[in-house]
């Protein structure tokens, strides 16, 4: 594993981690609200690394990555933070795969750079939308019920939000160990950055129609975070899209059911 540290958009600095050839096909893994690089532990130590370039980014504001106060509504920032890594690492047209509101990272990248940088794109239970009627709809009661707690500068009540959103980015239950580690990077996170995150109003659909390149839509049938009708009306709006369902699953695929995940991203990367 090595790690870097990369000059993001407005300069910030960016934590990366990668591990895998550097020859291998280049997948960049963009993580969700409140996260970080290490969600993606279940693909950066599995055998996807034996023949993938993979790289996970902390995304601004999140983990070991900086967290400026005002630098969270602007696509054109988000877009930056994706093509520094693309070109500070030399990655030969990887493919994206964003989770959560990791697809809006990316959606926010195409509204600026296009899918030119880019072999394949893979929407993990995302979003593309955000503060807009229809953006509203698929997001599950399950994490709107919990924003103001996300917000709170009162410790305990934050705490106890985000164990309680740790617990329901899954079907079932966490074993306690993944349960205190999931939650140990979410409450490293400062509120004002969840504040700023889902204060925004943005929304993709025409960016979404103009994608050429091929796209894996993978849900969780149980997603109460982002529901399934999103990737649904992803699969309308990009015309190279597949849909991979995955039955009592919830949010987290890349976590609930790695084995799967991780064969379906390795026949993805050999299509595109």
């Amino acid at each position: 594993m090595q790690s870097h540290t990369v000059t993001g958009g407005g300069g910030i600095d960016l934590h990366v981690d990668e591990t895998g050839p550097e020859d291998g096909r280049p997948i960049l893994l963009i993580h969700g609200y409140t996260q970080s690089r290490l969600s993606w532990d279940r693909q950066m130590h599995s055998d996807l690394a034996d023949e993938h370039r993979l790289v996970a980014m902390d995304d601004r504001g999140h983990g070991d990555s900086g967290k400026p106060r005002d630098a969270y509504d602007d696509p054109e920032l988000w877009a930056e933070d994706v093509q520094s890594v693309i070109e500070t690492l030399d990655l030969d047209r990887p493919v994206l795969v964003g989770w959560s509101y990791g697809g809006l990272i990316i959606s926010d990248y195409l509204s600026v750079y296009g899918t030119e940088h880019v072999a394949g794109l893979n929407f993990v239970g995302a979003i593309s939308k955000l503060g807009t009627e229809d953006a509203n709809a698929v997001i599950g009661e399950d994490f709107t019920e919990l924003v103001p707690g996300f917000e709170s500068t009162d410790a305990e009540e934050s705490v106890a939000t985000l164990d309680t959103f740790v617990g329901r980015c899954v079907h079932g239950d966490l074993d306690p160990r993944d349960r205190y580690y999931l939650l140990g990077f979410n409450a490293a996170v400062p509120p004002y950055v969840r504040t700023g995150l889902h204060s925004r109003t943005v929304t993709h659909d025409e960016d979404l129609r103009s994608i050429d390149v091929p796209t894996l839509l993978t849900h969780g049938e149980a997603d109460t975070i982002v529901l399934p009708e999103a990737a649904e009306e992803h699969a309308d709006l990009i015309d190279t899209a597949e849909v991979s369902r995955y039955p009592d699953v919830g949010h987290s695929p890349f976590w609930e059911a790695p084995d799967r995940f991780n064969r379906e991203l390795r026949e993805f990367l050999e299509r595109v």
